[in-house]
């Protein structure tokens, strides 16, 4: 386990990859062919000078065969539209009272925001179209408020978008939905960007805003559970940036109905998008399902994956050396931890033969990007439940340099080396490290 300091955990600022590396990118592209991304943009992405930057990087996307799906918002159209009119708006959102004056408004903000779209991804090559697939039906009364022309929605037209999906054509969807008599109602789009995804089981929700990501307490998140989400917004929503909130009560509506990940990135950053996708670390801010960070059995496919994981820390004496050949030997023993199907950490479990009631942890190892999160420490109460699920009672731990890490964090307690069985002592005086021997009981 290295112990070395964790990147701070703040907003990126510059790009982390280049665009044009294809390393960094083609080993992206078996994992996300195919599947499908809602890419959900704020009115005020679509007004910021980086916007034309933006649109090449889902050009990029789609020359990946990452299917897209563009869903926009039109909040800081449907203001400047209300001031240069002098007409009042009762909503800028989708999320209270739209009255007529202000649908009005809404339906010319989408048609002038939904065209700079049709603009600027045909300009790089895309074919797209802007569709009536959403239906919805009106709100009505919410605590005694009639919400007027506020709709939510009633059903999305899956065989549609997926047609034109299957010809290549990006879908534009407008936040406005049509009722049964085929009337506009206005929709929240961080809603809509949650209904959309759900109906096209997409992979993964992009919301491509004017914010760095996630800040809560006013500190920036790179990751957070959904779980975690939902206790903040239960016990402390004002603990979330108001501006943030709408995004982050969608990400759990869109993560209960199947989107695994949902991404917060600042649009303003050149080539943000192409990092948020294409990098381990990211940019932005990602709420994740329980299925998103997992730990796994490794295979044989990940030693070479393991090895250049290791390979650091096997340089500062951290880790005992072992050969690419000695991995795969052992796969068997080894688990591995993953963030987007990206090994980040491992840990070995070993049983005796001749002392079966105790278990060896070992090769615990976090990439230093992920210190300082609790990863370490998961993987240590994981194999400890392997371990008893076993039927073992007690587990031990070989440390150069981490016992502090297995005392004071995982629970271990320093005992002497004879509690080892007879071949493993052996093997333990005969490599002339002379680690620590730590303990756990597990009863």
């Amino acid at each position: 386990m290295s112990n070395g300091s964790a990147t701070p955990a703040t907003p990126a600022s510059t790009t982390t990859i280049k665009p044009t590396d294809l390393r960094g990118i083609l080993k992206y592209i078996p994992r996300f062919r195919d599947q499908i991304f809602v890419l959900a943009v704020d009115g005020s992405s679509v007004a910021d000078e980086n916007f034309s930057n933006l649109l090449v990087d889902i050009a990029v996307l789609r020359s990946l065969t990452i299917r897209v799906v563009l869903v926009h918002g039109i909040s800081e159209q449907l203001r400047e539209l209300s001031a240069l009119r002098e007409i009042p708006i009762t909503n800028h959102d989708g999320t209270g009272v739209t009255d007529a004056a202000t649908l009005d408004l809404a339906v010319r903000a989408s048609a002038r925001v939904s065209h700079l779209i049709l603009e600027g991804l045909t300009q790089n090559g895309l074919k797209c179209a802007i569709t009536n697939a959403v239906r919805a039906l009106p709100i009505g009364v919410l605590k005694g408020v009639d919400q007027q022309f506020t709709g939510k929605v009633d059903r999305v037209d899956k065989h549609f978008l997926e047609h034109l999906i299957q010809e290549d054509v990006v879908p534009i969807i407008q936040p406005i939905g049509f009722g049964p008599d085929g009337r506009a109602l206005r929709i929240n789009s961080d809603l809509l960007a949650a209904e959309i995804a759900e109906a096209l089981s997409a992979t993964k929700i992009l919301y491509l805003t004017e914010l760095p990501g996630l800040l809560v307490n006013g500190e920036f998140r790179r990751e957070i559970s959904v779980d975690a989400v939902r206790a903040l917004l239960k016990e402390h929503p004002e603990h979330i940036a108001e501006e943030a909130r709408s995004k982050i009560v969608h990400a759990v509506k869109a993560i209960e109905t199947g989107t695994p990940r949902v991404h917060i990135v600042d649009s303003r950053i050149f080539d943000g998008l192409l990092n948020e996708v294409f990098s381990n670390e990211g940019i932005g801010s990602l709420v994740y399902g329980n299925d998103y960070q997992q730990i796994r059995k490794a295979t044989k496919r990940d030693v070479r994956f393991i090895y250049s994981l290791t390979r650091s820390a096997v340089k500062r004496e951290e880790l005992l050396h072992r050969t690419q050949q000695a991995i795969e030997k052992n796969i068997e023993h080894y688990y591995v931890f993953e963030i987007d199907e990206n090994i980040i950490a491992c840990i070995t479990l070993y049983f005796y033969p001749d002392k079966k009631d105790l278990a060896e942890i070992g090769s615990v190892y976090v990439l230093p990007f992920y210190h300082n999160r609790g990863i370490g420490r998961k993987m240590v109460d994981f194999a400890c439940l392997r371990a008893r699920e076993h039927g073992a009672k007690r587990v031990v731990a070989l440390s150069t340099q981490s016992a502090t890490f297995f005392v004071t964090v995982c629970g271990f307690e320093e005992t002497d080396k004879s509690i080892l069985p007879k071949e493993r002592l052996k093997l333990y005086e005969e490599s002339g490290r002379n680690p620590k021997v730590l303990i756990k009981s597990l009863e």
